[in-house]
């Protein structure tokens, strides 16, 4: 299945009752495929007189609270009833057969990437809440701020750079600038919604409001109809931010994205008197691995790269694919000693990695990386100059090894 080239571990299953118990004591962390010819195979353990189960009754047997991916035949895909059966019963994909077992792997690979993508959405809303459940938003990653003063919302924005700026219909009758003053700043967000809540429909109002630069009417009579409306929209954006500002093979943000977000961080950790570290990291040799063993296999050991760096984030840190084989890292609340430690954990981490080039043949491959911290680097670009001139030290050094700025910490190899 080519599924050691990525670190996962596959188990098949020939009885449904096995899978079954299988999916109940899953912590969470994994994908079910279930191919649907097989799924008819497995019923030996269900029902003794009778030999076959309708396809909605065995679908009724797996465990609810989880998504499967469904692979199916051509045929089977062309009807329409059952790709609504197969959406109706826990559906994250379908795939159609034949599909090459590389590239079923890879498409695996993306949806489990996808599985761990929940950005936090944040929400500037001025005016008086709607009484929506604030806690339920949280849980679904929506960060609520509120702010009372029209003529300081800017300055507020400009701190906060949240996705979505709200504004009540109260507030933008007292002072019908607001928007306009938001949309100037030169630093301003273009693909930020900004959307007027009216408690009554007003036909006149809105193309005032349209005019003046808002992006969207919501009603607020109803805060559990508006709270969904929100929901939907920070889907949405979220899927936005993953195609201008994440890397498609990796799933991690991409250049746009990280300079975006990495900004946005800087200015919390001014607000907050916080430290930082920003890490820059690039693949040891791998133009020979390019060489040796074909660009395929560079992409695999990228790709298993992202896997060993991304379970050692924490919530508040960014991890980037920058470009080519180059990562880029920043730890929030992260002096440079720590921050030193656990860059090189990380690179212990993956070097300690099987790769096997070819049966039988195992290989070990490394990162160098630079480290700089704020407020010593004071924005995202004089940080990641001081952390690559670093990293350039640390490959000239004789890579496998983390060089920080300053030199405060005796690194080893």
């Amino acid at each position: 299945m080519h599924a050691h080239k990525y670190d996962f571990d596959i188990r098949f299953f020939h009885e449904l009752s096995d899978f079954v118990q299988a999916v109940e004591r899953d912590a969470g962390d994994s994908l079910f495929l279930i191919e649907l010819d097989a799924l008819y195979n497995m019923q030996s353990d269900l029902l003794a007189a009778r030999k076959t189960l309708l396809l909605g009754e065995l679908l009724q047997r797996l465990p609810s609270g989880h998504r499967y991916v469904y692979l199916q035949s051509e045929r089977q895909g062309s009807r329409f009833p059952l790709q609504q059966r197969l959406v109706d019963s826990n559906c994250l994909a379908y795939a159609e057969k034949p599909i090459a077992n590389d590239v079923l792997v890879d498409k695996l690979f993306n949806l489990f990437v996808q599985q761990k993508r929940s950005d936090v959405v944040r929400v500037a809303m001025l005016g008086t809440p709607p009484g929506w459940d604030d806690a339920a938003l949280r849980e679904q990653r929506v960060e609520l701020v509120y702010h009372t003063d029209p003529q300081t919302l800017h300055l507020r924005v400009k701190d906060l750079r949240p996705d979505i700026v709200l504004i009540t219909d109260e507030e933008y009758e007292r002072t019908p600038a607001v928007v306009r003053v938001l949309k100037r700043n030169i630093e301003a967000d273009p693909v930020r919604e900004i959307t007027l809540l009216q408690r009554r429909a007003d036909a006149g109002q809105a193309r005032r409001a349209l005019d003046s630069g808002f992006d969207a009417l919501l009603a607020m009579d109803d805060p559990d109809l508006l709270a969904r409306q929100l929901l939907n929209r920070a889907d949405k954006i979220r899927v936005a931010r993953d195609l201008i500002g994440k890397d498609r093979a990796t799933g991690l943000l991409n250049k746009i994205g990280l300079q975006h977000k990495a900004q946005a961080l800087i200015c919390r950790a001014a607000l907050e008197g916080k430290p930082l570290c920003l890490g820059v990291i690039d693949i040891d040799k791998f133009k020979t691995i390019n060489d040796t063993w074909g660009h395929y296999f560079g992409d695999i050991v990228i790709k298993r790269l992202s896997l060993t760096l991304a379970p050692r984030m924490g919530d508040g840190d960014l991890l980037s694919r920058f470009g080519g084989e180059e990562f880029v890292v920043v730890f929030w609340d992260c002096a440079l000693e720590q921050g030193w430690h656990r860059l090189d954990a990380m690179r212990q981490a993956f070097g300690a990695t099987p790769f096997e080039v070819k049966p039988g043949d195992v290989r070990h491959f490394s990162f160098s990386g630079g480290l700089a911290a704020y407020p010593s680097g004071r924005s995202e670009n004089e940080l990641f100059l001081a952390a690559d001139a670093m990293l350039y030290e640390a490959k000239e050094g004789g890579r496998n090894q983390i060089r920080p700025f300053p030199q405060v910490v005796a690194s080893t190899a």
